[in-house]
């Protein structure tokens, strides 16, 4: 096989959302970046040992930044004991949080991003720089040794960044499917979170070979 029809089998691949081109290759695309109800069909009970785990994390009266997504939704919903002020730019993580008793909600605005459900733009980005927290905790649909953690959308991808700029720890996470997979555009690298969050197989070599500490969801 010629190296041009490699070239153009994995453009037909990409066209065909089964793979996401980078340099030198491809690498497997993410399922997270299926639209937003069918993703919260997808490893359910995955996310929710994810999301029980990523909850051990907050400290009591800490300030915890949740992203969207369907995983950091399940942290909005784990038990109801949480005591934390919590920022998100999630209207269905901040409405998922309205019978915490105990939790001191802020919901940054800005334009709707639908495949998210979270605000992003310029609006969201000026509220972001006014915000100190204790914790991140950083959804993305794909994780991967070499590409590092990638979204689908380059707004909320910048927007991600921001959010990790104003917090002291950031902990990604990433439920077994988006470990190996690859989306669009770059978040950040492995190196500059705190942790990876996953229910993804202890052994999985890809799981070993990520450049940042994991914890292991039960």
């Amino acid at each position: 096989m010629s190296e041009d029809s490699i070239r153009r089998d994995l453009r037909d691949l990409a066209a065909a959302g089964l793979c996401q081109r980078v340099y030198g290759g491809a690498l497997p695309a993410s399922p997270a970046t299926a639209d937003y109800a069918a993703r919260r069909e997808v490893q359910v009970s995955g996310k929710q040992r994810v999301a029980a785990a990523a909850t051990a994390l907050v400290g009591p009266g800490s300030t915890v930044i949740i992203d969207g997504g369907t995983t950091a939704l399940a942290v909005a919903r784990a038990p109801p004991d949480l005591r934390a002020t919590v920022v998100t730019h999630s209207p269905t993580v901040a409405s998922a949080l309205a019978d915490h008793r105990d939790v001191e909600v802020y919901l940054i605005g800005g334009r709707l991003f639908k495949h998210s459900m979270v605000a992003c733009g310029a609006a969201a980005m000026e509220a972001a720089r006014g915000l100190n927290a204790d914790l991140f905790l950083l959804g993305v649909t794909g994780v991967h040794p070499e590409a590092g953690l990638t979204t689908g959308d380059a707004d909320e991808a910048a927007m991600k960044r921001a959010l990790a700029r104003r917090a002291a720890d950031t902990y990604v996470l990433a439920s077994s499917e988006k470990i190996g997979a690859a989306s669009r555009f770059a978040v950040l690298p492995l190196a500059e979170v705190a942790g990876v969050v996953t229910d993804a197989n202890a052994d999985d070599p890809t799981v070993r070979a990520l450049d940042a500490p994991v914890l292991h969801a039960p």
